[in-house]
């Protein structure tokens, strides 16, 4: 199978960690020589009730029985989409009410560039240095890493850059600006949160000028912070909010919402102003349904707070400099890009899965489960300081 792996199936690096998955349940996963891993990734947030979450599989396997796809986004009146971002549009603030479904976050990212321009008529978008939105072209051509983007361009033009907490970039935004577009934190550059109000600052700004505030809680969202959106903890509401990862339960799905006389721009002049074939998937909505289901009827949000603390409280030690994020978006910060790599790998091999970040290379990843049990963070923290431990000791 490995042989094959690297074969047929396209690679994103030359170094993939290459583990054969068995299956997964709650918060392990298992590999073919029955070897268990304990789950802090949650498949990049993705998971956000662990594997196998009763909940989800049996929305999916009652939708399986019913029907797959059946026509192209928007046209049919499909039960759980339709159940899905109603229910979004409850827990939203008004007037975040209308939920356009889409495949992925990242091309949920692209519906709401291309909506910030037809609803303004303006061309130009700001976003921040660091940043990080997806890896198609318009969602790239936001991404505030030139190194990541300079063998694909030329990208989308237009195009203006602030830095993330810096108040006094905010006169950058003017009346030529369609939209600013900002993680709630930001994700790749190190689980960085804002301060001093600086979103309601961006958000004022935004007002004044007529531009449209994008936030984009493909990380953040569906509970991860303690609430079911990052922005919640900052007394704002945006234009447009953009969702993925964690919303589908491990399933792949996407999403963008809006005030209704916005999102009903995209119905003509020209019609099929953003369509997609396969969003809003009655399977894929359907898991979406219950994992949201299952976040805002359960503890798990709440919850998530409280397990920060215990991260917090627990991870102490010499190579940990500084814990970043917010709930279960955490990010241990060690002394350097190496002591993180060999932190990451030996972790794994110890039987705890860690992961990178894109852009900050001594950031080590914690998104676990919001379904991570207590012992089950304890039983991953003494595996993680014992690792630090021993790379500790090869230092001195």
């Amino acid at each position: 199978m490995k042989k094959d792996f690297f074969t047929y199936q396209a690679q994103t690096t030359s170094t993939p960690l290459a583990m054969e998955v068995s299956y997964a349940k709650g918060s392990f996963i298992y590999d073919t020589s029955h070897k268990k891993y304990l789950d802090f990734v949650a498949g990049v947030s993705a998971c956000s009730l662990g594997h196998q979450h009763p909940r989800v599989i049996n929305a999916i396997k009652e939708q399986v029985d019913s029907y797959l796809h059946v026509m192209v986004y928007g046209e049919y009146i499909l039960k759980p989409a339709v159940t899905l971002t109603k229910l979004l549009a409850e827990h939203l603030p008004f007037p975040l009410q209308k939920t356009y479904l889409t495949n992925s976050g990242t091309e949920a990212i692209e519906g709401a560039l291309k909506l910030a321009r037809r609803a303004t008529g303006r061309s130009q978008i700001i976003t921040a240095k660091k940043a990080y939105h997806g890896n198609t072209m318009g969602a790239m051509s936001v991404m505030g890493f030139e190194e990541r983007k300079q063998a694909f361009r030329p990208l989308i033009p237009d195009v203006n850059y602030i830095t993330f907490n810096q108040e006094e970039e905010l006169s950058l935004i003017t009346t030529k600006t369609a939209a600013v577009i900002l993680e709630t934190i930001q994700g790749g550059a190190g689980f960085i949160t804002p301060v001093n109000d600086y979103l309601k600052k961006v958000r004022n700004r935004c007002s004044e000028v007529g531009a449209l505030l994008i936030l984009d809680e493909i990380q953040p969202g569906f509970g991860r912070t303690g609430k079911l959106f990052g922005f919640m903890h900052y007394d704002i509401v945006p234009d447009i909010v953009v969702m993925g990862k964690g919303m589908g339960g491990g399933m792949p799905i996407g999403a963008f919402t809006t005030d209704t006389k916005t999102m009903n721009l995209l119905q003509d002049n020209p019609k099929l102003g953003h369509i997609t074939t396969f969003g809003g998937n009655p399977v894929i909505a359907a898991a979406a349904l219950a994992t949201l289901q299952e976040i805002t009827e359960s503890d798990v949000m709440a919850a998530s707070l409280e397990k920060e603390k215990l991260f917090r409280s627990l991870l102490i030690h010499p190579l940990i400099k500084e814990i970043r994020g917010t709930g279960l978006m955490l990010a241990i910060m060690t002394p350097s890009e190496d002591i993180t790599s060999k932190a990451i790998l030996r972790c794994q091999e110890a039987g705890v899965i860690l992961f990178w970040l894109l852009f900050e290379p001594k950031a080590i990843r914690i998104t676990p489960p919001l379904t991570i049990s207590e012992e089950e963070i304890k039983m991953g923290c003494d595996i993680i300081l014992s690792i630090l431990d021993e790379i500790h000791t090869d230092i001195d």
